[in-house]
């Protein structure tokens, strides 16, 4: 069997690979993206047009990962950073298009996807992957599948409420409070830094040093994710929650996330009424940065085996 065009579309670059029938990658590279509203579709299709075009008679269908919510069919309701896809029926134009088999799936879900069938998250029955990015993405694993909700939208944790204002601001969803520009945005604030001078390497660089200021920002930062990790957990009762995104690469974000929620559940009020409050498993994700890719390449398979 040939290889599989496999794309993880996003708003900074369009990443691509050839994967083949084992799930090993043999090649990978990425593009940058063509960004709203200076392009089009058409200079997107252009761009995926020459993709496609340099991987001619190696492949034998094609997969992707994209932000948004899709139908069943590969129809974009939402596109995320790809606003000129918006409404755009992917798989019926790609398939048109190219003559291949096509298959699209959200990017969070790939992402869960990818950890349910061969990473942190295999074997689990119930479990969650959070990927902390420019917002907050990812899935859910309920009854050993990836569950997508009435409308597809379920695991879209950035417009999880963190606590309601008037007026209502972005600063009232958890696509700020999560994502992993926010922890800079905390640092700033303590040490009066511009944010752009500051980046997670960097930051935890100077945890591991024991700078107050920075430390007291990540336990801030940490104590927020916690917080919508214990309200989802609450409702879903899961054996383990996956962290993702570049920011998760230093263990210092997950050591200080652990001291983080269990702070919510050993310090929690109401715990004399139920001293048995769930308590998940926290790790981080085992595929980084290429688990959109492999989990659009288990969507695909999924559907077309």
């Amino acid at each position: 069997m040939d290889s599989i065009l496999v794309f993880d579309w996003g708003g900074t670059f369009l990443k691509f690979a050839l994967i083949a029938s084992n799930g090993k990658i043999s090649e990978k590279d990425k593009v940058s993206t063509p960004h709203f509203p200076e392009a089009t579709k058409a200079d997107f299709l252009g761009v995926i047009d020459s993709i496609v075009q340099k991987y001619a008679g190696k492949i034998s269908g094609i997969a992707i990962s994209a932000p948004g919510i899709f139908d069943d069919l590969g129809n974009m309701k939402t596109a995320g950073a790809l606003v000129y896809l918006v409404n755009s029926s992917i798989c019926k134009e790609f398939e048109v298009r190219y003559k291949f088999p096509i298959s699209i799936q959200n990017d969070g879900k790939c992402a869960a996807l990818a950890e349910l069938k061969a990473g942190s998250l295999r074997g689990c029955k119930n479990a969650a992957v959070m990927i902390l990015g420019t917002g907050v993405g990812g899935g859910l694993i309920i009854n050993g599948e990836l569950y997508k909700g009435t409308h597809g939208s379920a695991g879209e944790y950035s417009f999880l409420c963190t606590h309601p204002t008037q007026p209502i601001e972005e600063s009232t969803f958890f696509a700020t409070t999560g994502s992993a520009n926010y922890l800079s945005t905390l640092v700033s604030h303590r040490t009066g830094e511009f944010e752009k001078d500051l980046d997670g390497e960097k930051i935890f660089v100077r945890v591991q040093n024991g700078e107050e200021p920075i430390c007291k920002a990540l336990s801030a930062y940490t104590d927020l994710l916690a917080s919508q990790i214990f309200n989802i957990n609450m409702l879903l009762d899961l054996e383990k929650i996956a962290i993702g995104g570049g920011i998760s690469a230093s263990p210092l974000l997950l050591e200080s996330l652990k001291k983080s929620f269990d702070n919510f559940v050993t310090h929690n009020p109401f715990r004399f009424f139920n001293p048995a409050i769930p308590i998940p498993e926290l790790t981080t994700c085992t595929f980084k940065s290429d688990a959109n890719l492999l989990g659009a390449w288990y969507h695909f398979c999924a559907q077309h085996s």
